[in-house]
């Protein structure tokens, strides 16, 4: 389960405020370049209507999900919440990694969203 910090981190992003020093790389980013995230948390919690909300806004600002997945969490929930699979980050990050001379194979959608359907660990 994701640690309070890491919970707390997007609705501090979300709202511009500087408590932790991850909010401070973030509004310190080249905002010429892509910044990736990957929620996790409870399926209680990615369901409540203000993670859609930051989600949304995170979203706004240019910033690209990599979406979490469906599957049986450690808390013991059955449902959406789990971060991604490492190969789909993995995918996604080699992608925007890509030389800007290189085609692209891309997945993104254009509400910043990363489709990662057909990747997974094995």
């Amino acid at each position: 389960m994701p640690t309070l910090l890491e919970r707390l981190l997007m609705a501090f992003v979300t709202i511009c405020c500087l408590c932790h020093w991850q909010t401070c790389v973030v509004r310190a980013w080249d905002t010429s370049r892509p910044l990736l995230f990957c929620p996790a948390m409870n399926t209680a919690m990615w369901q409540h209507p203000i993670t859609a909300q930051q989600v949304s806004r995170l979203k706004e600002f240019g910033y690209v999900e990599i979406p979490c997945i469906a599957k049986k969490l450690v808390c013991g929930d059955e449902g959406k919440g789990a971060m991604a699979e490492v190969s789909a980050i993995v995918s996604v990050v080699e992608q925007y990694l890509q030389k800007p001379n290189e085609p692209s194979q891309s997945t993104c959608m254009s509400d910043h969203t990363v489709d990662t359907s057909g990747t997974e660990d094995k």
